[in-house]
Parts: C-alpha cells; structure tokens; sequence
C-alpha cells in the first residue's frame, strides 16, 4: 500500500496486506491450502526449513516446505493486522488461546516464568496463569500494584482494556511505567484497533481473539499477536513446533474482516451505547457496565487511551442469578452463545460459562449478564432485551 501521506485507519483496513495484489494479477486473497511445497534440492529444502523454523520469514525463492512453518496466506492476514495496529510484525494462530500459549511459552523458555496479571481477565486467559500449566508463575495485582510485584523473573505483564467481562479500564502507559522494562501485553480483543493502539501507549505486545471482531462474521476462529520483529521471532518457533499455526481459509476470513473492522466497530459502539442508556433505566436492572456510563471511565480513558467506549456491555440483575438466568433464556432475537465481537448481539453469563473456570474472589457476580451488540437496530435490541426481563 503506497500513498503520498500516511494513510487513515480505514484506508489501511481496506487496503493493508494486499501490497503485492496488482503484481500477481488478483483482486481478492488467494488461499494457499498447500500442506507440502515442492524443494528445489535436499541443501536449499534443507537451508530454507531452518530459516522458517528459526522463526525468520522466507527469503525470495525459497520453499516454504511445509505449512506448519509458513503460509503465505496467513502471512497476508498477519501483514494487515500489524498495519491496523502500528506494529512491525504479527504472528496468527489457530485460537486466541494459542496465541497466549505461545507467548506464554516463549517467555518460560527465556527464563522468564514470572507473569503479573490484572484482573479482569478472559476466563481461559486466567485459568491459564492460574494452573501454571505451562511453567509460569503468576501474581494477581492491582493496577496501582504492579511495581512492586515485578521480579527480576518476570516476564510479562498481562491485562486487557477494556475488561472481560466487567469492561474495567486500565491506562495502559502508567502500567507501562510501572513494569519497569518488563514487556507489557495487552489483549485488545473488546478494543480492536479502532478504538485503541496499545503499541503506542507503550505496550510491548498487542494479543487478539481474532475469532471476535477482526472477523466479525461468527465463522473464522484465530488468534493473533502484533508486537516488534525481535519479539516476534522469539515466538514464531513455538509456532511452527508446537503446529498452532492458523489454517489458510480462517486466514482468508479475517483478513476480509478488516477491511469493514471500521464501519463495523463504530455502528456496534453508537448501537451500545443507546442499550446501555436504555438498561441503566430499568428498574430491574441494578448496573450497566459500559464507559459510556457515569463512572464507567474513573480515569477518562475514553478520549486520552481509547477514541470510544466500544461496543461491549454488562449488566446486573437486581434479583441475582435466577433473574440473570431467565433473561438469557427469554430473548428472541438476541442470541444466547458465548463470543463477541460479531454482525449479531449475543448475550451470555460469565460467571457460569466463559468465566467458569475463574477462581470465586475474581468471578463475576452471579447476577451479571454480558451483552455483545451487533448491526441489528438499537431499538429492536432494546425491545427483546425488556421483553426478556419483563
């Protein structure tokens, strides 16, 4: 992509990773569903397998040998992300699990076990740290606490703003400050880089469920880490080991996911926020969770971190869980399912599904509800939501 000026957000969603389309003669990206690619001798196979294994990207003519290494699909996916975000480089994989699996990984391997993690987290993301499953150690921490939890063993900081489920913000350069050198990642999956940049707010890794918003569709599963080359080839040979690379056709999906990420965001967010306001005036509703509320943005974030509120929510039932329950399972147009991010509302109950497996001091309440809001028009949204409460 070549401009005379550096180009907006939503000239680079429509047009980043697509820089080489004019001189291969295509309009859309072709998926490469090649498990094995031809060598030109045992030396050159040989030479261009430990270059891709070692995490470095393919050199002209060289094979790719073999997909669990590199696709060049993926590869396009990867470039437009990077792009969206600031970043030098990315690294997509199969789940947004995998993605914090790897990096995880490569942080342990580097002597790093050490993880300080604020709360709220997604509920796989804290299980994860909390097993230690995968050699880490963990130290849940107060965003005013993280300066005096970093070890000389640590080996990132983990949080996500806005929260999951709770869509708790965090500044995310005074966290910067306070780790001290040690690398920051940030899950942008409610954010996207719509609405947030973590990058240039000092983080040194950005993570995605690009299941979520960058595909938008409910139909392509990945994951996704935007970070700077270094950092990145430490990570892309965990990849190709470990064979959590993304398949090609998901590739395909969520690199056409970016180039409407814009629009998409902006309509959700201006949909939740005339939800929110609805909700907050139900007398059965105790809280809606949302910045856009008064005190949902104790730090005013929105405007200094984040260019809006986004288009994620949560509410609590007044009468607690049964209520809670009741409401996911009477709404019509609403569906019930876990996920976000997509063209649908879907409406889900944290504590008992994607938080589950969180320990009881960091669940959500039993009485919260988690609302995802789609394309549909605010006000069929609202009436299926009070019609399920009522």
């Amino acid at each position: 992509m070549t401009t005379t000026s550096s180009p907006g957000l939503a000239t680079r969603a429509v047009h980043a990773g697509r820089d080489d389309f004019t001189d291969r003669g295509v309009h859309a990206l072709p998926i490469d569903l090649s498990t094995t690619y031809p060598l030109a001798d045992v030396e050159a196979g040989g030479a261009a397998y430990d270059h891709l294994s070692g995490g470095r990207p393919p050199e002209t003519g060289d094979s790719y040998v073999y997909a669990r290494l590199w696709n060049p699909t993926v590869a396009h996916f990867e470039a437009g992300i990077a792009a969206l975000e600031g970043g030098s480089d990315a690294i997509a994989f199969a789940s947004g699990m995998a993605a914090t699996t790897a990096l995880l990984m490569s942080r342990v391997a580097a002597g790093k076990p050490h993880v300080v993690a604020i709360r709220p987290l997604y509920g796989g993301t804290d299980h994860l740290l909390a097993t230690g499953l995968l050699g880490t150690e963990v130290t849940y921490a107060r965003e005013g606490e993280v300066a005096s939890a970093i070890t000389e063993r640590t080996g990132l900081v983990f949080l996500e703003s806005p929260g999951n489920p709770t869509l708790d913000l965090i500044d995310i350069a005074a966290v910067t400050r306070a780790a001290g050198g040690a690398p920051v990642v940030v899950d942008n999956t409610f954010a996207t880089p719509v609405l947030q940049r973590p990058l240039e707010h000092g983080a040194r890794v950005v993570l995605h469920s690009a299941t979520k918003f960058l595909g938008g569709h409910g139909d392509a599963m990945g994951g996704v880490l935007v970070t700077d080359s270094e950092t990145a080839a430490t990570v892309r040979p965990i990849r190709a080991i470990t064979g959590s690379i993304l398949h090609p056709m998901g590739a395909y999906l969520l690199h056409r996911g970016l180039a409407t990420l814009p629009i998409r965001v902006e309509r959700q967010q201006r949909t939740a926020v005339a939800v929110a306001a609805a909700l907050a005036e139900h007398p059965a509703i105790r809280r809606v969770m949302h910045p856009s509320r008064p005190g949902g943005d104790p730090l005013a974030l929105v405007g200094r971190q984040m260019s809006g509120p986004g288009s994620i929510l949560a509410f609590e039932m007044r009468d607690g869980y049964e209520a809670a329950l009741a409401v996911a399972k009477r709404v019509h147009l609403i569906t019930h399912a876990v996920s976000l991010g997509g063209v649908d509302t879907l409406i889900q109950h944290p504590a008992g599904l994607t938080h589950r497996p969180v320990a009881s001091e960091a669940k959500p309440g039993p009485g919260i509800l988690r609302l995802s809001v789609g394309l549909e028009d605010a006000s069929d949204i609202i009436d299926d939501l009070v019609h399920a409460i009522e």
